[in-house]
C-alpha cells in the first residue's frame, strides 16, 4: 500500500453492498476495466487501484458506492436508478469524510502545505426516466440563490448506462455492458412476472448466455436478494414522486376551480376551460371550501 493510501486509512467496506453495481465493481479487475473505459487508459494491474470506499459516512448513515485512488487522484463513483439532483451535495459530504481521514495526522495550522489528491465524481445512471448520454450536475445548482462566481463548487458527470446509450463506453467495458443487459432484463421480466420470478429468470438466462456469468454464478443468492431490494426501493421512490406530483396537481386544480366559482362559472364551464372531466371538477368542488382564503 502506498503512503497516500496508508495515510487515508479508510476502511474498505466488505459487508455493505448498496447495489448490484457496487457488488460487481468491488472486484478490482472489473473496477479497473471500468476506469480504463471511462478515461481511455490501458492499465493492466488491478493493484494500482487503492480502494477506500467509505464504510461509514458522516451524514444520515449514507454510504458511497465506490471510491478509489489511482495515479494520485481520488475517484468517487455512484450508481443511480433514479435521477437525484442532490448528488453533488452527497459527493461533497463523502469527499469531506475521505479528506478528514487523509489529513488526520497533519498540522493544518502549520506553515507547510498539506496536499490532498484531486477528486473526480462520476454517476452511472440506469433508471427508466429518459436522460441524455451525459450531463453535468453542479453543487452550485443547489444553492438557495444564484451566484455568478460561487466560492464553492463541485461538478459531477452523470453517464447514462442504459442499453442504447454511450455505446463506445459499453464496447470498451464488457462488465458494464453486461450489467446494463442484466438490469434491462430484470425490468422487462418484472412487467410480466412476480419480482422474485423475474429476477431469478434474468439471473438464470444471463448465466446461461455468458452475461456476467462468473459474477452471477458466484454471488447468485446475494444478487437475487439485492436486486429485489433495489427494484422495490426504485419502485417506492417512483411512486412517491408520482403521488407528490398528483398532490401538487390537485392543489393547483382546487385553486383554479375556486377562482372560477367566484366568477360564477358552472361545473361544466369550469371543466371546459380547464380541459378536465366534469365529474372530476364536481368532486373537487366539494373540497374547495377547505382551501385557505
Amino acid at each position: 500500500m502506498t503512503r497516500l493510501a496508508s495515510k487515508m486509512n479508510v476502511s474498505v467496506n466488505r459487508q455493505y453492498k448498496s447495489t448490484v453495481f457496487a457488488m460487481l465493481f468491488s472486484d478490482k479487475r472489473k473496477l479497473l476495466e471500468l476506469y480504463n473505459a471511462v478515461n481511455g487508459t490501458h492499465y493492466t494491474d488491478p493493484e494500482l487501484l487503492e480502494v477506500n470506499t467509505l464504510e461509514n459516512a458522516i451524514y444520515m448513515g449514507i454510504k458511497n458506492d465506490l471510491s478509489f485512488l489511482i495515479d494520485s487522484r481520488l475517484y468517487l463513483y455512484e450508481h443511480q436508478s433514479t435521477v437525484n439532483p442532490n448528488l453533488p451535495l452527497r459527493f461533497l459530504l463523502y469527499v469531506s469524510d475521505l479528506y478528514s481521514s487523509w489529513i488526520k495526522d497533519e498540522n493544518l495550522y502549520g506553515s507547510r502545505k498539506v496536499t490532498i489528491p484531486p477528486p473526480r465524481f462520476l454517476i452511472f445512471y440506469n433508471g427508466e426516466t429518459n436522460q441524455p448520454d451525459t450531463q453535468l450536475l453542479k453543487l452550485s445548482e443547489l444553492f438557495s440563490r444564484s451566484e455568478e462566481h460561487p466560492a464553492l463548487e463541485l461538478e459531477a458527470v452523470m453517464i447514462n448506462i442504459n442499453k442504447g446509450h454511450n455505446q463506445e463506453l459499453m464496447d470498451a467495458c464488457k462488465s458494464l455492458r453486461d450489467y446494463a443487459e442484466y438490469t434491462a432484463r430484470v425490468r422487462k421480466y418484472t412487467k410480466e412476472n412476480e419480482l422474485s420470478e423475474a429476477v431469478n429468470r434474468a439471473v438464470t438466462e444471463c448465466i446461461e448466455e455468458g452475461i456476467l456469468a462468473d459474477f452471477l454464478s458466484k454471488n447468485k443468492s446475494e444478487v437475487i436478494h439485492v436486486s429485489i431490494y433495489e427494484y422495490n426501493a426504485e419502485k417506492h421512490i417512483r411512486q412517491e414522486k408520482e403521488e407528490s406530483w398528483e398532490e401538487g396537481r390537485k392543489s393547483v386544480l382546487l385553486r383554479l376551480i375556486k377562482k372560477k366559482l367566484q366568477k360564477g362559472m358552472s361545473a361544466s364551464e369550469i371543466a371546459d376551460v380547464l380541459e378536465e372531466d366534469e365529474e372530476t371538477v364536481k368532486e373537487l368542488m366539494k373540497e374547495v371550501s377547505i382551501l385557505p382564503k
